[in-house]
């Protein structure tokens, strides 16, 4: 069992992540890759992450075991401002943390050759830029398509901690929480693989819901770096996690999501034709029907069209993220801390540098100790 302290410092300075952190989805993702359980919610996503990945397992996995500590540095409190804010705070890791918590990994497990420079601190910058290469392109293949998900799932969880603080205070808040969590004041105690005492000393806790943490909260190896609480949601009360693109079938059919997944960045009438398969006629007709509802715009050059999105087309594409640039083709053309993961995790608070007060992710079953 983790035992969490609180003084009424900590108490005034409790607070919830305000959208979900990208590096520690990321990192508790690959330990849910990796395991069979929970099919009914990761397996479509399992399925169509594993389609996308090429050399990323293979790289990752000495640094990220299928159980047990993983070094801290891979989820930095950056992660929750954006992934390559969160990229770019991995990539500038000091070798001496590098060296101490690659240390901590079990005993005996080999590392490959391109991975050595970290552990042993010394030139570091190459094997840096090449991990945080390998954690960008698995990010992109297993949580940047399912983003919108994650957040309006992440996003329902804070609400009802909102409704519960405005209820019943910080008290009704720390009572709301999952039943991994039980709070006895001034001590919240947590399930937890190991048994451990964190004491928040007056520098609050961040409290961190995350899609792929399962089972346990997970919190960082080190003591020292900011107080953060990644605790599972409840996926009983939301769907299966799968791309917007199936939702959107459902919705418009499959036709007219094809037509909006084919316009892309922008694309004449004919070329909308051929990349979604139908006729000239069709495409024009399709075209006509949701650029009246709304989800696109035509300009004319020359003797032909232009068909772009517009943001209400881009959020329906998106799942709900209208800043984002639309997928596909352009004109012309068709992703800090240490944990344990696998089981239970042994939280681990960890002393990053202070960028800011963020959060971080934990994978159910994946502590540090």
């Amino acid at each position: 069992m983790l035992r969490v302290h609180f003084t009424s410092v900590d108490l005034a300075r409790l607070r919830m992540a305000a959208r979900p952190d990208a590096l520690w989805e990321t990192i508790l993702s690959f330990h849910r890759l990796r395991e069979k359980q929970a099919e009914n919610i990761f397996g479509e996503w399992r399925s169509q992450t594993r389609a996308r990945l090429h050399s990323e397992p293979r790289l990752l996995a000495p640094l990220v075991p299928q159980r047990g500590y993983f070094p801290d540095f891979l989820t930095p409190s950056e992660g929750v401002i954006g992934v390559e804010e969160a990229m770019e705070a991995v990539r500038a890791t000091p070798a001496e943390r590098l060296r101490t918590e690659i240390s901590r990994l079990p005993a005996g497990r080999a590392l490959p050759a391109w991975m050595r420079p970290m552990a042993d601190g010394e030139g570091t910058d190459r094997a840096l830029a090449r991990l945080v290469d390998t954690l960008r392109d698995y990010h992109r293949a297993a949580i940047a398509p399912y983003w919108p998900h994650l957040h309006a799932r992440i996003e329902a969880d804070r609400a009802a901690r909102g409704r519960a603080l405005l209820d019943g205070g910080v008290d009704g808040l720390l009572t709301s929480l999952p039943a991994t969590m039980r709070w006895r004041p001034p001590v919240l105690e947590v399930d937890y693989p190991v048994d451990r005492d964190l004491y928040l000393d007056g520098r609050g806790l961040l409290l961190l819901p995350s899609f792929f943490c399962r089972r346990t909260p997970v919190t960082f190896h080190n003591p020292a770096l900011t107080p953060v609480l990644v605790y599972p949601l409840d996926h009983a009360a939301g769907p299966a996690l799968v791309t917007p693109a199936r939702s959107l079938v459902k919705l418009v059919g499959s036709t007219r999501s094809a037509v909006l997944q084919g316009i892309g960045a922008g694309c004449t009438t004919s070329e909308l034709a051929r990349r979604v398969g139908v006729s000239l006629a069709s495409a024009s007709q399709h075209a006509t029907v949701l650029r009246d509802a709304g989800l696109l715009v035509t300009l004319r050059q020359g003797s032909a069209v232009l068909h772009t999105l517009t943001p209400l087309g881009i959020a329906l594409l998106r799942g709900g993220s209208p800043g984002e640039r639309p997928p596909g083709p352009g004109p012309g053309g068709p992703g800090a801390g240490g944990s344990w993961a696998g089981r239970p995790a042994a939280g681990h608070a960890t002393d990053r540098p202070e960028p800011r007060p963020v959060a971080t992710s934990g994978t159910g079953p994946s502590p540090r100790t």
